[in-house]
C-alpha cells in the first residue's frame, strides 16, 4: 500500500504538469490562430493604393486625350465649313462673270460687222454727190461683205444656219407656216424657206420657218 501511494503521489504532479502544459499550447495555438486571422482582416494591402492612384490617372489621361481629340476634329470641321463656302462664293462669282462676259468674244467680232457698215454707209454719202450708180454699187459690195463677214462670225462659233430645203420636216427644227403642191417633190419634205432658222452647236435656238411640200388632190 504505501508503495502505491508513492506511485500515485509520484505521477499526480506530473498529470498536472500536462495538463498545465496543454493548457499553455492552447493558449499559444489560440493566440497564433488569432494572429493569423487578424493577419487576414487586417488593413489593405499598402501596394494596392499606388494601384488605385494609377488606374485614376490613366483614366484623367484619356479623358484629356479625348477632349483634345473632340477639339481637333471641331477646328477640322470649322475649317472645311469656311473652305466650302468659299468654293461656292468663287463658283457663284465665276458663273456670274460667265452670264456677263460669255458673249464678249462674239461681241468683239460683231464690232467688226459695224466697221463695215460704217465704211459704207460713209461711202454711200460720198459717193451720192457725184455718181449715184457707183453710191448703190458701193451699197451693194458693202452688203455682201457683212453678209459675208457674218457668216464667218457664225461659224467661228458655232452658230450655224439650217438648209431643209429637200429635206423631210422635222417638228424640232421646222415650223410650218404653209403648204405647196408637191409638184414632182416629195410629199412630206421641205419646198421653201420663209425664214431660217439656226442652231448652235447642234441645238436649235431659232426653227426655220417653212412650207411643206403635199400632194395636189385634183
Amino acid at each position: 500500500m504505501a508503495a502505491g501511494g508513492s506511485v500515485r503521489s509520484c505521477v499526480r504532479p506530473l498529470l498536472q504538469r500536462l495538463r498545465s502544459d496543454r493548457g499553455f499550447f492552447f493558449v499559444f495555438s489560440t493566440a497564433a490562430q488569432q494572429r493569423s486571422a487578424g493577419d487576414d482582416c487586417g488593413p489593405d494591402d499598402p501596394h494596392d493604393e499606388p494601384r488605385h492612384l494609377l488606374d485614376e490617372n490613366s483614366s484623367e489621361h484619356k479623358t484629356i486625350k479625348l477632349e483634345e481629340q473632340v477639339r481637333d476634329l471641331t477646328l477640322r470641321y470649322q475649317k472645311a465649313l469656311t473652305d466650302s463656302e468659299n468654293v461656292r462664293r468663287r463658283t457663284q462669282k465665276f458663273v456670274e462673270d460667265a452670264k456677263l462676259f460669255g458673249i464678249q468674244s462674239f461681241c468683239r467680232d460683231l464690232v467688226e460687222v459695224v466697221d463695215i457698215l460704217e465704211k459704207t454707209a460713209e461711202s454711200t454719202v460720198e459717193g451720192e454727190r457725184g455718181d449715184p450708180d457707183s453710191a448703190l454699187k458701193k451699197i451693194c459690195e458693202g452688203l455682201s461683205l457683212v453678209q459675208s463677214k457674218l457668216q464667218s462670225i457664225f461659224t467661228k462659233h458655232g452658230l450655224q444656219k439650217m438648209d431643209p430645203i429637200g429635206g423631210r420636216y422635222d417638228p424640232y427644227d421646222h415650223e410650218i407656216v404653209c403648204h405647196v403642191p408637191a409638184e414632182g417633190r416629195k410629199p412630206g419634205t421641205v419646198a421653201l424657206v420663209t425664214l431660217d432658222g439656226y442652231k448652235l452647236h447642234g441645238r436649235t435656238i431659232r426653227h426655220a420657218q417653212v412650207g411643206v411640200a403635199v400632194e395636189s388632190q385634183g
